[in-house]
Parts: structure tokens; sequence; C-alpha cells
């Protein structure tokens, strides 16, 4: 039987980033096991839920995460997974317990509002409830080539965010809480199961802003991990989450896309704005097998006056030095704003580069003028009045040549696209 992922194995990125996200392409082609699977065998020694606060829960979580790394090791070592027993009480089952408690006082993003969702009396800044809705998922063929391979990227796009970008190019979900169809946890694992049964190299977390769903996420992955290839969808149930599949082709289903030793397995991308909290960056550790923050402001005031998001520069620094230290693959993502070069594109690239100089980065081009920065939309907001064209070339040279000399790893995905650059054999 040819291998499945051939076409995949053999594109030409891996031969210069393969290294980097060694993590990420292993499970992507079941050679690993996805965390989330290793995360049900981590045996935590307690009941239940009721016996530790958010507080004391994270501190046992992040305790038994180093049990998690551990087992990993061994994984990654030879250990045979299916020899490993499923404990009473797992790292998984308390990552599903923890966010359930935390949302109640909800701290997923550096808002930390502590408005109970459950409730939902009270909304806070994604204005949200504990209802996730899903606008669309598809096969994402426009992601970097790392994660939309041959058969796309496994993209979930939730609704609503967390900051409030004035040049937003997903304002239709991001301000729109109420667009698309609401989804239970498990409707969301069957979402990850038709996709990853149809191909897709990863199942995407993206919006909007995945944070605020991060207790839907967990415990759909929690669903994965437990139910596996009992999660098919039936007939009812595809006829409603098809209504915001956006495919335009019909992907055939192979069970060897998803079948590592006879469980469910696909990485898990976490693609966010990097907003998030760090209680939720240890909750999500042994759950995320590969990252792709943005960093889009410098330390300045950009943040506030374009995302309305004091804090901003802060937050990021400190969330990206924790993924680096944890090893976590990462790939970070810059769009290049005009006339903000020298404000935010060189400090960033100037703080990767001394901190994190081994990540790739995507610093993109194709920033277009949209929502409140359109000059020539009725919603136009003049705090966007140094954004309303797309940047020059000469901008973008700057910017590159500026990352070439502080020695960014950045050509193979900036890049990736234009074939002078880089031949694709």
């Amino acid at each position: 039987m040819s291998d499945i992922y051939e076409s995949f194995r053999n594109l030409w990125i891996w031969n210069y980033l393969g290294e980097r996200v060694a993590w990420y392409y292993k499970v992507s082609v079941n050679d690993a096991t996805a965390k989330y699977l290793i995360a049900k065998r981590t045996p935590v020694s307690l009941k239940g839920p009721s016996e530790y606060n958010v507080e004391e829960g994270l501190k046992i979580y992040e305790k038994y995460t180093n049990e998690f790394l551990k087992i990993r090791r061994e994984v990654e070592n030879g250990e045979d997974l299916g020899r490993l027993e499923i404990p009473s009480y797992s790292l998984l089952d308390m990552a599903k317990d923890l966010v359930w408690k935390m949302v109640r006082k909800c701290t997923f993003c550096r808002w930390r509002c502590k408005v109970d969702r459950v409730e939902g009396r009270k909304l806070g800044t994604c204005m949200l409830d504990i209802t996730s809705r899903v606008s669309s998922f598809f096969h994402h063929l426009g992601e970097e080539l790392l994660f939309r391979g041959t058969h796309g990227s496994g993209t979930v796009f939730f609704t609503s965010c967390n900051m409030r970008c004035l040049f937003c190019q997903n304002a239709d979900i991001s301000k729109d809480r109420l667009n698309g169809i609401p989804v239970t946890p498990r409707q969301l694992a069957q979402i990850s199961y038709v996709l990853r049964m149809e191909g897709v190299h990863n199942i995407n977390w993206v919006g909007g802003e995945p944070t605020p769903h991060i207790h839907n996420i967990v415990t759909s992955i929690w669903h994965l991990a437990y139910e596996g290839f009992k999660l098919k969808p039936s007939k009812d149930d595809l006829d409603y989450l098809f209504k915001v599949k956006h495919d335009f082709f019909v992907y055939p289903m192979d069970k060897r896309f998803a079948d590592y030793r006879a469980e469910f397995n696909v990485p898990m991308l976490f693609n966010t704005n990097t907003f998030l909290s760090r209680e939720s960056l240890i909750i999500l550790r042994p759950l995320i097998d590969i990252w792709l923050p943005d960093f889009k402001y410098g330390p300045g005031n950009c943040s506030t006056r374009l995302s309305r998001t004091p804090s901003y520069w802060d937050t990021v620094i400190e969330n990206l030095k924790l993924l680096y230290e944890w090893g976590e693959n990462i790939v970070i993502r810059h769009l290049i704003l005009p006339n903000h070069i020298k404000c935010c594109s060189q400090p960033i690239i100037e703080w990767i580069s001394k901190n994190a100089p081994d990540i790739p980065v995507n610093l993109m081009d194709q920033y277009r003028p949209e929502y409140e920065a359109d000059p020539y939309s009725p919603i136009f907001n003049k705090d966007a009045y140094d954004i309303t064209r797309r940047p020059s070339e000469k901008e973008l040279i700057e910017v590159w040549r500026y990352a070439e000399e502080k020695g960014l790893i950045f050509k193979e995905i900036t890049f990736e696209k234009k074939d002078f650059m880089f031949p694709k054999s």
C-alpha cells in the first residue's frame, strides 16, 4: 500500500524547516501521536474537579504536565502508546474540568474580565457567553505551505474576538458574534473528525479569535480522544454542520488519514492574536501541537490606537517567551502595516532575533485597508489615518532586508509562493 502522505512528505519546505517543526510534522503524517492522546494517558492522582479550585487546579495541572512531558519523551523514544494504561482521571480530564471552572470567572485572555459566562448575565470583552458559534470550516488552501500541504489546513473559524482592530479583514465574523451556527463541543469534535478523515494536515483553531472558545475547544479535544472514530456524524449531524462547510470540492474520506495505531490522530494548531492569558497557555500546553501566534505591534501606542488593546507588546513577548522556553513548535506571523516599519516591524524583528532566533517567521505583505481603515467606507475611523493604503514595495523591502540583517528565518515562508525565490522541488 502506497504512503497516503507521500506527496505531503515530499514537499520541498521540509528540507528547509522540517527540523524546526519536527513534532508537528510527525503527527501530521501519523508517525507520532498527537499530544492529546498522551494527555489522555497521563494519570492525575485526584478523583475529579471537586477536589480543587482554579488556582489550586492550575498548580496541580502544571505539576502533572511535567509527568506528561516524561511520558511524551518515552513515546518519542519508542514506548508503545497502546501499552500505556488509560487512568481513571487523566490530565486531559483535568484540562476539560479546569476550563469549565475558569469560564465561571473568565480569565482566558489578558483582559481577565472575570465574568461568569455560564450565567451569561454580564458579558466581557469578547461579548460571549459559553456558546461557541462556527462561521465556517473547510480545507484552507491559502495558509503557509507547512499547514496547507497538499490537502489543506482544517480551519475552524469562530466568531467574535478579544481585540478591536480597526483594519480587521475578518470583521464579518470577529465583529458579529452571532454569525454562523452554534455548536456543542461534541459537534466541534465531529467537525475535526470530518476534516481529518478528508485528509487535512491539522485542525486550525482560528477566528475571530479562538481564545474565548478555549472551554469548548478543550472539551472537543476530549471527545476526540475518548470517542475517536465513534464520532462519525449521522446524516442529521452532517446536514446541520455542512451549513457552514465552505469547501469547493468534495473530499472522499479515508480512515488512514487519521489512524495512529487504531486511535484517531490529528495535530492541533492554535492560530491566535497572542493576547491570551498565562493560565490559558498552561492549559493548552499538553494539547496543542503547533502554535501560530500573531505579533502585530511594537512597544508604543499603536496597539491602543489601532486595536483598542493596551498592554499588547508586554503580553505577546511574555507569551512567546514562555512558548519558546517550553520548546514548542512555533511559527510567528507579522503583518507589515504601512507607516509602521520603525515603530512596529523593526522592534518585532529585533525582539525575535534576540529572544527566539530559530523560530520561522512569516513577514506578510498582504495588508489592505478594510473595515474602519477603508477611507472610502462610511464607517472609516480617523484613528486609522496612517494605514489607509497598502504597504509600498519600498516599505516591504525595507522590512525584509532588516529581517535578513538580523538573521531571521523568514524567506522560506514569506516567499514560498514566489517561484523566483524557491524552486518547488
